[in-house]
């Protein structure tokens, strides 16, 4: 893959953002923060960026936008959109932060097609100023054609030095035998996998259990969709390593409160400081049966 795939369709604003281009549509970065508990404080370490796409100054959700790519044209739009998240990270982000960028693993299928593509990505980290171990590459388990591709691939983002999340744990199919082959530095639980667990005492009982299992492996936790004060306040009660979610703080489109927090500023400031809803008394559990942990079941209607 030529270098110029994701620069050749970029193009620096006088806000000094990167957006890009595709097909009619104006594409732009936002990010949302991920927090750490510290000390019963929050800290942001790290942002996970999101795409923003439009048409004609008509916002069109990411869902929709990636419906319509072509599946020729797949891989492109997922360059494009990781350049674009790379660049502004180096442009607006605190440079103590880390910075989660989405994969799709099912479309890195040959070898070849995939070093030259990690290989075009550190040549953007260089351009945006952003050092590799920055950088966390967030995959989703189950999406792949075979799991010796899904391996393979992981193997390639870690020689390349980068840090390694499985995403949507608890989504689907997935199985904790396949994340302890992977070996990922961090693990992503399902948004509506969580909320569900944490409506109940074993629920609860079980998200403790699986954070303290990863944690022993040398595996950090994250809680995404965090939408409540009870969910995160039961999320440290489990130990997770970070948080993410409406709860905390919304994703924000460059460059709007960027650079956020200031480079001078410490990571580590009170909860009140934050947006969002601070911190209140937990939601009580309750004891309703809940389905045993392993290859995920529908929740009860």
């Amino acid at each position: 893959m030529a270098r110029s795939v994701g620069l050749a369709h970029v193009v620096r604003q006088p806000d000094e953002t990167f957006t890009g281009v595709w097909g009619g549509y104006l594409l732009r970065s936002a990010f949302q923060p991920i927090f750490a508990f510290t000390s019963g404080k929050l800290s942001p370490v790290a942002f996970e960026g999101l795409l923003r796409p439009s048409r004609n100054n008509v916002p069109v959700s990411p869902g929709a936008f990636f419906g319509m790519i072509p599946p020729i044209d797949r891989m492109h739009v997922e360059t494009l959109s990781r350049t674009l998240h790379l660049l502004n990270a180096g442009r607006f982000l605190n440079p103590a932060a880390m910075v989660f960028v989405n994969f799709d693993p099912s479309v890195f299928f040959d070898r070849e097609l995939t070093e030259a593509a990690l290989r075009d990505m550190r040549l953007i980290l260089h351009e945006g100023g952003v050092e590799p171990e920055r950088v966390v590459c967030e995959v989703t388990e189950q999406r792949s054609a075979s799991e010796t591709i899904l391996f393979n691939f992981v193997e390639a983002l870690r020689s390349h030095g980068f840090t390694i999340a499985v995403d949507d744990f608890g989504a689907e199919d997935s199985d904790i035998h396949r994340i302890e082959r992977l070996r990922p530095d961090i693990v992503k639980f399902d948004a509506h996998w969580i909320s569900w667990l944490m409506n109940s005492g074993p629920g609860f009982a079980l998200l403790a259990e699986m954070v303290e299992t990863f944690k022993q492996r040398g595996i950090r936790a994250v809680f995404e969709g965090i939408e409540h004060s009870w969910q995160l306040e039961l999320a440290e009660k489990c130990g997770v390593s970070m948080v993410q979610g409406f709860a905390i703080a919304h994703p924000e489109v460059v460059p709007n409160i960027f650079p956020w927090p200031p480079p001078d500023a410490t990571l580590v400031p009170d909860r009140p400081e934050y947006p969002g809803t601070p911190i209140a008394d937990a939601r009580p559990v309750d004891s309703r049966p809940l389905r045993t942990f392993g290859r995920r079941a529908s929740p009860p209607g």
